[in-house]
């Protein structure tokens, strides 16, 4: 009983702090499953930690849409290119070492981290605007790109989402964290069924876990509009340099 307490707070303090950055919860879920001792391999660590995800997506979605945060017609011209890159990007990961792929890539996250951290945000180095009368076709090319990666690499889908917003189409943070989030939905639903079927999801783990995040899903939002932009980037730079730096490491072997 004790342990299901635990998961219901440590769920309610993930669901707000991805709620507010842009991410899932996987990078702080699947550590903690695994660390923990709680699953014995990391697939089922990772099936359990999507379950929890799908409802960081949907609740925050809500959250983020009564705040008409969501930029509803892009994140539905990304959601088709994410799940087909997602899913080309798994199968590739069957045939081609993505060890250096994944050494560049973590390299190149490194960049919008490092902008961000210095509280500025990617799109003010570039002359563009903030993306209001983007083509869908560009959306649909990001979300290809986003998944791709995402299922080549590993990487969650917010981690890689948040910084393809705000440089390929200049997205304000908020803007692109709530369109992430929104984004994730099926393609998290999607997973979580795979993982289900596959037998790696610890049900009896995940509804606690579920239970916290739902409702922290909630709170992320509104104690996101009340911090400075600035550090809400700074926030989103230190779990995307914790992303970055575990890529580089990762196609060097050396984890």
């Amino acid at each position: 009983m004790a342990t299901y307490f635990w998961l219901l707070l440590a769920g309610l303090g993930i669901g707000t702090i991805a709620s507010m950055i842009g991410v899932g919860g996987g990078v702080f879920l699947v550590p903690l499953l695994v660390l923990t001792g709680l699953v014995a391999t990391t697939q089922e660590a990772v099936g359990t930690s999507i379950a929890g995800v799908i409802f960081t997506s949907l609740s925050s979605s809500v959250a983020y849409f009564r705040r008409r945060a969501i930029r509803v017609r892009l994140g539905l011209a990304i959601m088709p290119g994410a799940l087909a890159g997602a899913w080309v990007g798994a199968l590739l990961s069957r045939h081609i070492s993505s060890g250096w792929l994944a050494v560049a890539f973590g390299l190149f996250l490194l960049y919008p981290a490092g902008v961000m951290i210095l509280g500025k945000q990617p799109k003010e180095l570039f002359s563009r605007g903030e993306g209001k009368g983007t083509h869908p076709a560009v959306g649909t090319l990001v979300g290809l790109m986003a998944g791709l990666t995402s299922g080549l690499l590993g990487l969650g889908g917010g981690t890689v989402m948040v910084p393809a917003l705000m440089l390929a189409l200049g997205l304000d943070i908020r803007e692109a964290v709530a369109t992430s989030l929104f984004v994730m939905v099926p393609s998290a639903a999607l997973a979580t069924g795979q993982h289900a079927l596959a037998g790696n999801t610890h049900w009896e783990l995940a509804i606690p876990l579920i239970l916290g995040i739902v409702i922290g899903a909630q709170l992320g939002p509104a104690l996101g509009a009340r911090l400075p932009k600035h550090r809400l980037r700074q926030l989103f730079a230190l779990v995307l340099l914790y992303a970055a730096v575990n890529m580089v490491l990762k196609g060097l072997g050396l984890r």
